[in-house]
């Protein structure tokens, strides 16, 4: 029976580049979008713009244009940078659209009806000089907890605290500069508090296997255990001028932009069913026997696992068949960085003339069904692409296809369907559906390249350019090519929705329809005509990694920022505070100032799984669940102290932002902390425990 799939990947914000990334996300939902196309599902995949909010308003304004224009423009950008690099969605709409407005104004229509808008007066920063409320990211000022200056109104990025604007000492305007001034405001919130939408959310997030382990685990801790209410209620408007949808009923107040965005999925396939005839409410009603899936990152799970299943619940509508999240990317073992360079944009990479295959390559063959983060390592990159695409894959076809064309009119000749190699793929390629199936593209990738393997030691042991020396050996060399090349077609077919641009031109090449997947079970007949075949794929050149790293480098003097008020007292109070330090004798090497400990990132962890290292003496291979962060893996010698079994479960600390060390075994993600004395009697490994009540995420400071 034909499955009728609703897909969508989170929208990217009209307000910026798309970088190396987002594009984590995107190419991930393709290949699985691809793979259910070639299945033979009805598979639609669908997107937006992200266009409304305090930024947009702002960056139009900065830019001389309108919100309109600025989206626009925008909107061409970013389908010009996806098309780049192969992702196809099946319609590519905006927010700003009437079918969103019409879906938003329906669902909140509905929860209010439902008893679940209420309406009350709040106290809100508001920018004297700009006149306008202030999200709490176009706040700053001191941190309260570690007194970090310049930190946002909602969290600090040195320490990691969370907090509220009225938290921040000498709090000041992002836009103006200003000191802001707390005012009243009517707002409009849907009551998350109340028991129908606790109940609902904790069934929802527990069951039917909507979310990843790990996601649950994390909801549950949001929500609290059974009879405790910790969800507050929502905050969804916002006051002019901003950039958005009007309220209904309510002059000058606007859906905030979280609110809108989410059904910017249901009004950009309203907008796809306007196009291609199709059914909304088939797709969309309670009940409804369509499937529906969100890929996103985990750092938006909050908003795509409780605000929104609870809002199309409660408004009348399906919930999602299963919210799939992913983890971040990091370049080099690091966060992407515009000093380093490593903060690249897709722009730019196609304009260096780099093959977009090759990171749609590389991404698939690192991304698994979890929330842990990928790394975008150069060295590897360039090493496995140049090995498994072109020393391996391409390959085969190159070192058989010009005998096929020149001795033997470019036609093949029977297949032997019954070498290893074919019955292998043969017998393995479910394997690989259910892998693809399943989101674990890193083990499909590893299963198809081991099949790779096996079709490249066919070819090694019949050497066709050995035979095309030797006279009366023609038949073998004509069937050790159609061999070749068959195994080369079915790999093709394996392949085809991580290399979409590839797979084309081998389908040109080899004179075939487009590849479905069920054509892996088929051998081409003898007598097939094959056309000239053309190099498929260069390898990678380590000057163009050089040249692209170096044209994403940020060597500008970074923009100066709005000075809060006082600011130069504030300086010199800083420089008299830095001198008094100076003034301080103390033994070279032996200090470090408080900023250089905020620079190591430590973290409270549960061991999630602990296991014996094959080939280690000494090391134990750990997985960490460090809450909001994901988990993190991690190889610690501590194997003579300690037996896996009994670490599982137990609380620890790390090191989070100790940059990935790539070992024989695989990438370990950090550091455990543990004491020793190798002068003692007894120079025994004793990890570090955190007293009662730590949980998994919390910052050691």
């Amino acid at each position: 029976m034909t499955r009728k799939i609703l897909v969508t990947s989170a929208l990217p914000y009209a307000n910026g580049a798309i970088h190396l990334g987002h594009l984590v996300e995107y190419i991930q939902t393709d290949i699985w979008v691809r793979f259910q196309k070639m299945r033979g599902q009805e598979c639609w995949y669908v997107c937006a713009d992200d266009t409304h909010g305090t930024p947009i308003m702002l960056r139009a304004e900065k830019d001389g244009i309108t919100p309109e224009a600025l989206i626009d423009r925008v909107h061409g950008e970013h389908s010009r940078d996806f098309a780049g690099f192969h992702v196809a969605f099946d319609n590519f709409h905006t927010t700003h659209s009437e079918e969103t407005r019409t879906c938003a104004n329906e669902i909140y229509a509905r929860l209010q009806a439902a008893g679940l808008i209420e309406k009350r007066t709040i106290e809100q920063y508001y920018d004297p000089v700009k006149q306008m409320f202030l999200p709490d990211r176009f706040i700053k000022g001191e941190c309260p907890k570690c007194h970090a200056k310049d930190q946002y109104g909602d969290n600090c990025e040195s320490c990691g605290a969370a907090y509220t604007p009225n938290d921040l000492i000498e709090p000041y305007s992002a836009v103006s500069g200003a000191k802001p001034e707390l005012r009243q405001s009517e707002h409009y919130f849907f009551k998350l508090s109340d028991p129908r939408c606790q109940q609902f959310l904790r069934r929802w997030t527990q069951g039917e296997g909507r979310l990843q382990n790990e996601a649950a685990n994390k909801l549950q801790e949001w929500l609290g255990a059974e009879g405790e209410n910790n969800l507050t209620d929502w905050d969804i408007s916002r006051d002019a001028p901003y950039f958005g949808f009007e309220i209904p009923d309510a002059p000058g107040k606007y859906f905030y932009v979280w609110l809108d965005a989410p059904i910017g999925y249901m009004g950009s396939f309203k907008n796809l069913c306007a196009k291609k005839g199709l059914d909304f409410d088939e797709y969309w009603k309670p009940g409804s026997q369509t499937e529906l899936y969100h890929f996103i990152g985990k750092d938006i799970l909050y908003f795509h696992a409780l605000f929104w299943p609870a809002e199309l619940e409660h408004a009348g509508y399906r919930t999602p068949s299963k919210v799939f999240a992913h983890g971040f990317l990091t370049v080099d073992g690091a966060k992407m960085s515009k000093s380093r360079g490593t903060f690249i944009t897709a722009e730019s990479y196609l304009q260096q003339g780099l093959n977009p295959e090759w990171l749609r390559y590389y991404y698939a063959a690192k991304l698994s069904n979890t929330m842990e983060d990928i790394d975008l390592n150069l060295d590897d990159f360039i090493a496995r692409v140049n090995s498994d695409l072109v020393g391996k894959f391409v390959n085969i076809a190159s070192r058989s296809a010009g005998f096929i064309v020149k001795r033997f009119a470019g036609q093949l000749t029977t297949c032997d369907e019954s070498l290893a190699a074919f019955i292998a793929i043969r017998e393995r390629s479910s394997g690989v559906a259910d892998l693809l199936e399943g989101r674990e593209f890193g083990k499909a990738i590893r299963e198809i390249m081991a099949l790779t393997d096996l079709a490249n030691q066919y070819v090694d042991s019949v050497k066709p350019w050995e035979l095309a020396k030797q006279e009366g050996r023609e038949n073998e060399l004509h069937a050790a090519c159609t061999n070749a090349l068959n195994l080369f077609r079915q790999l093709a077919i394996l392949l085809k929705p991580v290399l979409p641009a590839l797979t084309a031109k081998v389908e040109a090449f080899l004179n075939v329809a487009p590849f479905v997947w069920n054509d892996v079970a088929s051998t081409l007949a003898a007598g097939h005509a094959i056309n000239t075949y053309e190099h498929l794929m260069t390898r990678i050149d380590k000057k163009q990694m050089d040249a692209l790293v170096e044209a994403n480098r940020d060597t500008l003097a970074p923009a100066p920022q709005p000075a809060p008020q006082k600011h130069a007292e504030k300086q010199e109070k800083a420089a008299a505070v830095a001198a008094a330090q100076a003034a301080v004798p103390s033994e070279a090497g032996t200090h470090i100032t408080i900023d250089d400990f905020m620079k190591v990132d430590l973290r409270i962890a549960r061991i999630a799984e602990a296991s014996h290292v094959e080939g280690a003496d000494k090391l134990v291979r750990l997985v960490l669940d460090i809450g909001p962060l994901g988990t993190r893996q991690v190889f610690a010698g501590i194997k003579a102290a300690y037996d896996p079994e009994q670490l599982v479960g137990r609380l620890t600390m790390m090191v989070a932002n100790l940059a990935p060390r790539k070992m024989k075994f695989g990438m370990s993600e950090g550091m455990v902390l543990a004491a020793s004395d190798p002068d003692s009697q007894t120079p025994g490994i004793f990890l570090l425990s955190p007293d009662a009540g730590a949980q998994p995420g919390m910052r050691v400071k």
